[in-house]
């Protein structure tokens, strides 16, 4: 079975990380390549978990420069990228912390960054099990 033909929502394996993305978003992509031949949900986790993981870098390091600038950015760009393949929990950090980044409400610039980076690592290995099951 391969990932772009297997049931919607069925984890691959049975593994628990696909817990962690949203078994209608996977469904809403696989629709727009009903048999797979097209790869389309291979190609969009693959391009997320690209950019998510240099992304994670990205925050990682803010965690020292903490720029709130820089965190705002990288939130904005994980938002839709994120809910786009159902990754609800970190597509929810992002928008809260991108909202209030904006809005110049103060908050713990370094919570934010560890909030997004431990939503981010969930969504990766998610990404990554349905990649690679």
């Amino acid at each position: 079975m391969t990932l772009e033909s297997s049931r919607p929502g069925a984890p691959p394996g049975g593994s628990e990380p696909l817990a962690t993305l949203d078994v209608a978003a996977l469904a809403r992509l696989r629709e727009l390549d009903p048999d797979g031949r097209h790869g389309v949900l291979t190609r969009v986790l693959a391009a997320l978990e690209t950019s998510l993981a240099r992304m994670l870098v990205q925050l990682r390091a803010e965690l020292e420069a903490g720029d709130p600038g820089v965190v705002a950015g990288v939130a904005h760009t994980l938002k839709s990228s994120s809910a786009s393949v159902g990754a609800l929990a970190l597509a929810a950090s992002c928008a809260e912390v991108e909202r209030r980044l904006r809005a110049g409400e103060p908050g713990d610039l370094p919570a934010d960054v560890r909030r997004l980076v431990d939503d981010g690592d969930a969504a990766l290995r998610a990404v990554g099990a349905m990649l690679r099951p």
